[in-house]
């Protein structure tokens, strides 16, 4: 929605789109990073079934919104900036998927220990 609002008047659609992929990764690093020790996942595999989760997750939203909110066509979720060799939303997708674990080997993350956030009802409160 910001990326339409104030990129695509500047740049025009597909460089706004292209600016919108390396941005959204750094943002979506960032919350790895920030919440990696919170979420505690203990093995790579979980941090990559976390990285999965949220790609499938995002996946579902998009398609979601694009189809049943906007009522967009099928053939304009297909649709994006597609420079050779690459395609940059599979790369977001990609790099969303591994942002846990990466976030997770920065030195120091896995060296402070979770934080334990239990609930407890204090007696007479039940």
């Amino acid at each position: 929605m910001l990326r339409a609002l104030f990129l695509v008047p500047l740049v025009g659609d597909r460089t706004a789109r292209q600016i919108g992929v390396p941005v959204g990764s750094l943002l979506v690093f960032a919350v790895a990073y920030l919440c990696v020790r919170w979420i505690a996942a203990g093995t790579t595999a979980q941090l990559l079934d976390i990285g999965l989760l949220w790609v499938v997750l995002t996946v579902l939203f998009e398609i979601g919104l694009g189809r049943l909110v906007l009522e967009l066509p099928w053939d304009r979720h297909h649709r994006g900036p597609r420079p050779s060799p690459w395609r940059l939303p599979g790369l977001g997708l990609s790099f969303m998927a591994v942002s846990p674990l990466l976030a997770a080997r920065i030195p120091g993350q896995r060296r402070r220990s979770p934080p334990h956030h239990r609930c407890q009802i204090r007696p007479g409160l039940q």
